[in-house]
């Protein structure tokens, strides 16, 4: 079984945002996409509203993962006074996305310690299973490394296993390679444009 920082991964990846490609464009894409990954059990069906909540989680999860670049978002500035820190300058934790509401979990004792689990059945229960590997990750302390891709037109989902947590790409090669030549462009064309005033 994968781990739970791996299953956010691939339920917020499920959209792939460069080519528009939707990995759950239907109740029924749902149902299997939850399926093969054992979230729910075999014969369990989908309806447009377990479609919706399955968007709502996977979107607020993406804008979640940006938050993890260092307090800085998406544009690369620091939004630290932005009311993200209480008025002692501690780091205030973000409010959870209205649809974790929609998907209770309950706290069970086992030998192995306390696990969280689902408290509906079928397609909610198995969104609810997402919902607690988002728990799991932050037990595990791999919260902060899960990102999504800073190139706007990626936003691809990782984790970030560089030392001190500073990558900011899915890929170097692409992604990154991608936004230093846009940069450098940018410059050369500011650089120009200034030796011919």
């Amino acid at each position: 079984m994968n781990s739970p920082s791996d299953l956010v991964c691939d339920f917020v990846n499920s959209y792939d945002v460069e080519s528009g490609a939707d990995a759950i464009p239907s109740p029924a894409a749902l149902a299997a996409w939850l399926g093969r990954r054992d979230l729910i059990g075999p014969g369990e069906t989908a309806d447009d509203a377990d479609l919706a909540l399955a968007v709502d989680l996977r979107e607020a999860l993406r804008e979640a993962l940006r938050r993890n670049h260092d307090g800085r978002a998406r544009d690369g500035r620091d939004h630290e006074g932005s009311g993200d820190h209480d008025h002692g300058g501690r780091a205030r934790e973000p409010e959870p996305p209205p649809s974790f509401a929609a998907l209770p979990l309950r706290v069970t004792l086992t030998a192995a310690g306390p696990v969280l689990e689902p408290v509906s059945a079928g397609v909610p229960g198995g969104l609810a299973r997402i919902a607690a590997a988002v728990m799991g990750a932050h037990a595990d302390g791999m919260w902060p490394r899960l990102k999504v891709c800073t190139e706007s037109t990626c936003q691809w989902a990782f984790i970030d296993s560089s030392k001190n947590r500073s990558r900011s790409w899915c890929s170097m090669r692409v992604c990154g390679n991608r936004t230093k030549t846009r940069a450098y462009r940018a410059r050369r064309q500011t650089e120009t444009g200034s030796r011919h005033l």
